[in-house]
This record gives C-alpha cells, sequence and structure tokens, in this order.
C-alpha cells in the first residue's frame, strides 16, 4: 500500500479574497437592459437631489428675508409670501418623488415579512401596481385636468399662472410611476428586495 506525496504547496492556506472573482451579482442584473435602467434612473434621482437642495436654500432664502423685511425693514417684500407658497409646493412633490426613488416612504411590514419569499414578492407587485394606478389617477390625469382649470389664474406677484405651478402634479406622477415600475420589474427579476431595506442610519437621524 503506497501512500501519495503531498504536492508542495498544498499546506499554504488560501488568503483570496471572496469577492476576488467579482461581486455576488444576480444574472438579471447584469443584463444590459437592467443596467441601463439603473443608470438612468440614478442619473434621474441625482437631478431631483440637486432640485431638492435647491429649492430647500430658496425657500429658506425667501422665508428669511420675509421675516428681515417686515422685522428690521419695517417694509415687508410682498413677493415673499407667494414665492414660499410657491416654492413649498414644487419642493413637496419633488421631493416626493424623490423619497420614492429610494423606497423611503412609510411602509407597514409586519404582516408581509412572515410570508415566504414568492408571497412578498407577490405583494410587492401588487402594492407597485396599486401605487401606479393611484398616481395615474390622482397626480397625472387629476394634475392635468386642475392645471387646464387653474390655468388661466394669474397670480398677484409672480410672472407665472397657478396652472403652471400644477403641472409640477403630473410631472412628479409620471416620476412616481416610473420609479414604481422599475422597482416591480427588479423585485421580478431578483435583483431588488420585495420590502424595502431598514437602514438604521437614516432612523437614527
Amino acid at each position: 500500500m503506497t501512500s501519495q506525496s503531498p504536492v508542495p504547496g498544498d499546506d499554504i492556506p488560501d488568503t483570496t479574497p471572496p469577492d476576488a472573482a467579482g461581486p455576488d451579482v444576480p444574472e438579471a442584473e447584469a443584463n444590459g437592459f437592467f443596467r441601463a435602467l439603473g443608470t438612468g434612473s440614478r442619473a434621474i434621482t441625482l437631478v431631483l437631489a440637486v432640485l431638492c437642495v435647491v429649492l430647500f436654500v430658496w425657500l429658506v432664502f425667501v422665508v428669511c428675508w420675509q421675516v428681515f423685511t417686515r422685522q428690521v425693514l419695517h417694509d415687508s417684500a410682498p413677493w415673499t409670501s407667494e414665492a414660499a407658497t410657491v416654492s413649498l409646493v414644487v419642493f413637496a412633490m419633488i421631493a416626493i418623488a424623490y423619497v420614492y426613488s429610494e423606497r423611503g416612504h412609510i411602509a407597514v411590514e409586519m404582516f408581509i415579512e412572515k410570508l415566504p419569499l414568492t408571497g412578498q414578492k407577490f405583494a410587492a407587485v401588487v402594492i407597485e401596481l396599486i401605487v401606479m394606478f393611484f398616481t395615474v389617477l390622482v397626480f397625472i390625469w387629476g394634475g392635468i385636468r386642475v392645471s387646464q382649470n387653474a390655468w388661466g389664474q394669474s397670480l398677484s406677484i409672480l410672472p407665472f399662472s397657478v396652472g403652471q405651478i400644477y403641472l409640477v402634479l403630473p410631472v412628479a406622477g409620471a416620476l412616481i410611476v416610473l420609479y414604481s415600475l422599475i422597482h416591480t420589474l427588479r423585485v421580478i427579476a431578483g435583483i431588488e428586495k420585495p420590502l424595502p431595506e431598514f437602514d438604521e442610519n437614516a432612523e437614527a437621524i
């Protein structure tokens, strides 16, 4: 009976990092369609984030200027009241779309998380379909109707009409539908988890 001699180097431990061969990416995510979808989604989200920052800074400036002119100069700037109201409305609508892109809205998950993965996927798809239905009905269709009805109503100070301001409703609705559709496709493909991931750092803030 012969014994097999060890091959030189067999006793050297394997120090190769687990991710040296590449990250564990689902096969669907490597598809060109989902890569393009993810790139486009991230670009739109970045634009929305920049818009939110700009609108928030502008809103703070308008409110501060209104207080300064009223309390210090004793002559309140007449345009600040309407500008603050319009800025808040636009900021809120853009922020809603941005938060939805991050799946950051409040969600009750205590029942869904008890289901198996297939059930969670089904529930996630149904929820996204409901969101798309009401968004199309309220934000897009309703927003267009409201904008048309108020198109001729001019603001007293600003060079915009009320209907033009209301255009932010269908725009935000279209973005929400787009993100909802992206979430649905990614959940079905197994790229995205059916339930939003819990961010402890965000919750702490």
